[in-house]
């Protein structure tokens, strides 16, 4: 059968989905997308999977993406980052059979992502990124689509969406932010921009940013006529979001912890989830939110979730006629609800300061901006600055971490093959040598292990010695016997 492409491809694998769940590390697992699926989302993601971890680690295929097959988790799209046309290819060869795309990702801006070189920091590349798309687009059997973030300038980041389109991309994905905006710094995002995209390409197109609730995606799909918005936090704070409801916290939890049980996923995915869903009631019972942290099990999430519940419930019991949310809130606290993310100058203000003063930076803007002055470092730099009063902070001054030989991950700094643990354990074992800047002994091991054989074998031989001359000695008894 053909590959499907375009409007066909959104129309009938997609089933022209238009409520969509993005793809979050740590946070779009299964059981996560299962809650969402019952209610009213029509598409997920995976979370993003590294492409060169995906390759060479059979774990790491099977908790991602080859553990229990779950028909309910269709259309699925695999989201991979890469920066090597091959490797993701390879990747994406061993995905295909688990989902209906495979989903490149060009719009990640975290500093994990500049550091691996992917994400947000290919989009100047565009050479690479046809490379990449073209090669997936002839070797795949699913279609190949893309999420990115957009330029300042919307006739660039017009020509980018264009330029993916024209290599083979068959779906685009467009956060209305640029790479810089993140965390505190996020802002809002540029809609003008998705709806330029929408405009210029002729194939479907996927919204995401500034969605918290159903009629704010209602209104971006009737200003930028796309096919589909997707959502992220607005999905956490809320997993009903596309639905139009606000449930109850408890009714989600519980849901969500219910299918936990059946579809296990680590225990720091669960914990996360439950901050984001908890997130406003955790404000007024601090313990609580305390205990959430430090619990080790399953069992013990369960335990301070029923506690959080019986909380409200008296809260609830216990609420004078006429009484309204605090703090702001469109509802109560223990009502699935948006969590606006402050600014800057909300943040200054909340601590106590102007929001104007030199001293105060975004926790993003500190990673680029510090320099060493105490003043403007974050509350955990301080601490450490405290306990080793000569450490500097200044990013000029931090080491440039080479690269390893073979996978292009930092290399160990006294590795003797020049390449990151993974690489260098599997080279040291194929020719039996020694690493011992990371530890690995293979050459040693097996020198040792023939010293032992020989020693054995030298331990061996006078006793199978005496133990002919014994029975020599007694044939001779036995014929002077004879004889005798």
């Amino acid at each position: 059968m053909p590959k499907l492409r375009g409007e066909a491809f959104w129309r009938e694998t997609l089933r022209s989905a238009h409520y969509v769940v993005a793809p979050m590390v740590d946070q779009s697992e299964l059981a996560w997308r299962l809650l969402s699926r019952r209610h009213g989302a029509q598409l997920c993601y995976t979370p993003m999977l590294h492409a060169q971890v995906f390759l060479r680690d059979a774990n790491y295929r099977r908790e991602n993406l080859y553990g229990e097959a779950c028909p309910e988790d269709r259309p699925l799209i695999v989201q991979f980052c890469a920066n090597d046309p091959e490797v993701f290819v390879q990747a994406a060869l061993l995905a295909q059979d688990y989902c209906d795309a495979i989903d490149l990702n060009l719009g990640c801006p975290q500093m994990i992502a500049k550091r691996g070189h992917y994400g947000a920091f290919l989009q100047e590349e565009w050479d690479l990124l046809q490379r990449m798309i073209l090669l997936a687009n002839e070797k795949l059997s699913v279609p190949i689509t893309c999420k990115i973030r957009v330029f300042p300038d919307i006739d660039k980041t017009v020509r980018y969406a264009q330029m993916l389109e024209k290599a083979g991309c068959q779906l685009l994905t467009v956060h209305g932010r640029t790479k810089e905006q993140k965390g505190p710094l996020a802002g809002v995002a540029s809609w003008e921009h998705i709806q330029a995209v929408r405009k210029a390409v002729n194939i479907p197109v996927f919204a995401n940013g500034n969605i918290q609730c159903l009629s704010d995606v209602e209104e971006c799909i009737r200003k930028t006529g796309v096919h589909g918005v997707m959502s992220a936090e607005g999905n956490l704070h809320n997993p009903a979001l596309f639905e139009g409801r606000n449930p109850l916290v408890w009714e989600m939890a519980e849901e969500y912890l219910e299918i936990v049980q059946k579809y296990p996923c680590p225990l720091s995915y669960v914990r996360a989830h439950l901050f984001k869903l908890w997130h406003h009631t955790l404000q007024v019972y601090q313990q609580l939110r305390e205990e959430l942290a430090k619990v080790k099990t399953l069992e013990g999430i369960v335990d301070v979730n029923r506690e959080l519940k019986l909380r409200c419930q008296e809260e609830i019991a216990n609420q004078k006629e006429g009484e309204k949310p605090k703090e702001g809130l469109p509802f109560f606290h223990w009502i699935c609800q948006p969590y606006i993310r402050p600014g800057p100058k909300e943040r200054c203000r909340e601590n106590g300061g102007s929001g104007t003063e030199k001293g105060v930076r975004g926790k993003r803007a500190l990673e680029e901006e510090e320099d060493g002055n105490s003043e403007l470092l974050s509350k955990n730099k301080q601490k450490k600055k405290l306990r080793n009063p000569n450490k500097s902070f200044d990013p000029s001054l931090k080491p440039k971490y080479a690269k390893c030989d073979q996978c292009g991950n930092p290399k160990g700094t006294k590795c003797v093959f020049n390449m990151c643990r993974g690489c260098c354990k599997k080279r040291a074992f194929k020719e039996t040598a020694d690493c011992p800047g990371h530890g690995l002994l293979f050459k040693t091991k097996y020198e040792k292990s023939l010293s032992w054989q020989h020693n054995q074998r030298g331990i061996q031989t006078p006793e199978i010695s005496q133990r002919g001359d014994a029975e020599v000695g007694e044939t001779a008894v036995l014929k002077e016997a004879g004889d005798s």
